[in-house]
């Protein structure tokens, strides 16, 4: 179920393109062809369609796995890059600006798949799995996670008692959250916010809601910008984290009045809603570089407005009763995702390296894990930080055994 197979040219060229820039997962993918760890095994990938995924697919699928896709986003699937896919043997449900039935429907025909083992981003898949095909779910050998969100999602299942297969938190690893979170994300958002509105960010007042490891990212690359940049938070640890990296920190309802460009990468609801969008500055841009389009009140938006129109491409104008405007992005969906190409394939070779292994351990180890959530092994999150050191040409010291021992004794 795809828009049209005749792009697959110009899909491929995408996947070449990046295949080039992901030496870790080349040599996975060697790995995987020798192996054939997933041999006889169905897979889905519900993550965003574009080139990086694409090379996670087919290296899934050199593992043995035969492989079906579906957009874990509406707006950030890139049809000529699942035609490709298409072109290639994985078999697809998605297309570029799925309506929410259409995206509902997507995720169920890629169910219908039969997958054994899955990778999920966000928790759509898994949700209804568990909402609405308990039984089929029961069946699931296991998956992996890739957001912050999905972790959240999983954990509160898990709570509740209802998550019937292991699934491993792909985010929470070394190789992920410090790297795609924080470079990853703060390019990326940049990239979306700058083609998509062709304007300066230099001396502009920057408001970054939320300071994890995806804000401190998103914070450091506008800081890089020459921008003014405000945090908000609601955890007084991280609040202090951003005042002695440099930034100041208030309440939304304050940051509202001075800011210029609004990014939050916070996971939650209504971080810009009616009280903030009273009082907030004329001509603001608003983005999300959140996981759902949730954390920007649309409805907020909607009921202060007295027009909206498309000012440009990705780019929808509020006109206010009191005649201010704001700018929303990307329909309030993932900003470097609706208005980009999502984060460089070098960052993303990480987290898909990541992936791939932990469908590898997952295959392998089954039988010893009951349902729940799990952190990627040390063992695999050092691999693949091996792997980018060697495919750099970097090498390291090493422990002599008078060192090993001092460190192993408590004695001088």
């Amino acid at each position: 179920m795809i828009r049209d197979i005749n792009l697959a040219p110009q899909g491929q060229q995408k996947i070449d393109w990046v295949d080039q820039h992901m030496p870790i997962l080349n040599q996975v993918k060697k790995d995987f062809e020798k192996r054939k760890p997933l041999a006889g095994k169905r897979a889905i990938i519900c993550l965003h369609l574009e080139a990086k995924t694409a090379y996670l697919a087919l290296t899934v699928k050199a593992a043995g796995a035969e492989v079906a896709v579906c957009g874990s986003n509406p707006l950030s699937t890139q049809d000529d890059v699942v035609a490709a896919l298409v072109k290639n043997g994985v078999t697809a449900y998605a297309w570029h600006g799925a309506t929410d039935e259409e995206y509902k429907m997507h995720l169920n025909k890629a169910l219908d798949f039969q997958p054994d083992i899955l990778i999920d981003d966000g928790g759509d898949l898994v949700a209804t799995l568990h909402a609405e095909r308990l039984e089929q779910a029961k069946g699931i050998i296991g998956g992996a996670e890739e957001t912050t969100t999905g972790i959240l999602r999983l954990r509160a299942l898990a709570r509740e008692g209802k998550l019937t297969f292991p699934m491993m938190a792909v985010n929470d690893a070394q190789m992920k959250y410090l790297f795609d979170n924080r470079y990853g994300t703060g390019q990326s958002v940049w990239d979306g916010i700058l083609r998509t509105t062709n304007l300066t960010v230099c001396g502009k007042v920057v408001v970054v809601a939320g300071y994890g490891w995806c804000g401190k990212g998103v914070a450091a690359r506008a800081k890089g910008l020459n921008a003014r940049v405000v945090v908000t938070e609601i955890d007084p640890i991280k609040a202090n984290e951003a005042l002695m990296d440099g930034f100041e920190v208030m309440p939304m309802v304050e940051a509202a009045k001075i800011g210029d460009i609004f990014v939050t990468v916070t996971g939650n609801r209504d971080i810009i809603r009616r009280e903030h969008l009273e009082v907030i500055k004329d001509k603001a841009i608003l983005s999300n570089a959140g996981h759902f389009d949730v954390e920007v009140n649309k409805e907020d938006l909607r009921a202060l407005s007295v027009n909206v129109r498309t000012a440009r491409k990705n780019i929808e104008e509020y006109a206010f009763h009191d005649g201010r405007k704001v700018y929303l992005l990307g329909e309030g969906r993932l900003v470097n995702l609706a208005c980009g190409d999502g984060h460089p394939a070098e960052v993303m070779d990480l987290t898909f390296a990541l992936q791939a292994l932990s469908l590898d351990y997952l295959a392998a180890n089954r039988d010893k894990m009951e349902p729940g959530v799990y952190s990627v092994p040390d063992s695999i999150d050092r691999k693949v930080a091996e792997f980018r050191l060697k495919a750099l040409g970097v090498n390291l010291d090493e422990l002599t055994d008078k060192q090993s021992k001092y460190l192993a004794s408590w004695a001088e």
